[in-house]
């Protein structure tokens, strides 16, 4: 596996890939619009595939996690990505890095909190409001688990 910077050679697999995922290349949290083609990130790639996609977003001392993908589950994928995230974070004396999951992603809590981020945040109800932005949410997600929150975990950078 290598990982390598989303530029402009693998941005178009990158974004089809978000959108075969996610329902369009843009993600929502906390009512803020992200446009997964103009965000920073890393692909994870084996033999000329893309096998994975870290993005994130950083302002002032915040880096943010937009979206994380593993098309090869339980082989170090997304914790691959996540670790050059938070290196690149640190490289940037960010102070923090966060991001946001849905109720229904019980998965994700499991691998972030695995990986040493904290539970800080229930943003109730916040998924009707992101609805209204991006209505290709889907109403339930994961084993039929309604999707209505948003839960933000972070990791506090030395």
């Amino acid at each position: 596996m290598e990982l390598i910077k989303i530029d402009k050679g693998i941005r178009k697999a990158v974004t089809a890939a978000i959108i075969e995922n996610w329902g369009s290349s843009i993600i929502v949290t906390r009512g803020m619009i992200y446009n997964t083609e103009e965000l920073d990130g890393y692909a994870a790639m084996e033999n000329d595939s893309l096998i994975g996609i870290i993005t994130y977003f950083i302002q002032g001392l915040e880096c943010e996690v937009i979206s994380l993908d593993s098309f090869k589950e339980n082989r170090g994928v997304g914790t691959s990505l996540l670790n050059a995230v938070i290196s690149h974070a640190k490289v940037n004396s960010c102070r923090r890095i966060f991001l946001i999951t849905t109720n229904d992603n019980t998965s994700a809590m499991r691998f972030y909190q695995k990986r040493g981020f904290d539970f800080t945040a229930l943003y109730h109800n916040a998924i009707e409001k992101s609805r209204e932005i991006k209505p290709q949410i889907p109403q339930f997600g994961f084993e039929g688990i309604p999707i209505k929150h948003e839960i933000e975990f972070e990791m506090e950078l030395k």
